[in-house]
């Protein structure tokens, strides 16, 4: 038996590509907006929250069964799941990775990354439905 087994529906994959891409849109418009933006750099930057991601949304379930069947189930998901992956990207980026926790990175990417998760699962689930 997987550990992953029952976690994970492959009917939400496109959810799980939409937050990523939301995740790492974010920090990579930060990046270009600070003129930060390089390989070595963004590796950095992205592997804290990525981390964060796997984790969050293994333990909360964003993509078990259900997931993907409704709006009303996926944003709250999604939701929970980034406020976890956030305070474990950002418990990594102080122990682990470089870049500090500037109280305004912090607030900026926990909103915006936020309402890019809810507002791309309530577009998918209006488009789709």
């Amino acid at each position: 038996m997987s550990a992953l087994e029952g976690r994970v529906d492959s009917a939400a994959l496109p959810l799980a590509v939409g937050d990523l891409l939301a995740i790492l849109g974010v920090l990579t418009y930060g990046m270009i907006e600070h003129g930060t933006f390089a390989a070595g750099h963004a590796i950095e930057v992205y592997a804290p929250f990525v981390i964060g991601w796997g984790v969050a949304a293994v333990l909360i379930g964003a993509y078990s069964p259900g997931a993907a069947e409704s709006a009303k189930a996926a944003i709250p998901l999604g939701l929970r799941t980034w406020i976890l992956a956030a305070l474990i990207g950002f418990g990594l980026r102080w122990a682990v990775f470089t870049g500090g926790l500037d109280p305004i990175f912090v607030a900026i990417t926990l909103v915006l990354t936020g309402v890019l998760i809810g507002g791309f699962r309530w577009l998918y689930f209006k488009l789709l439905g």
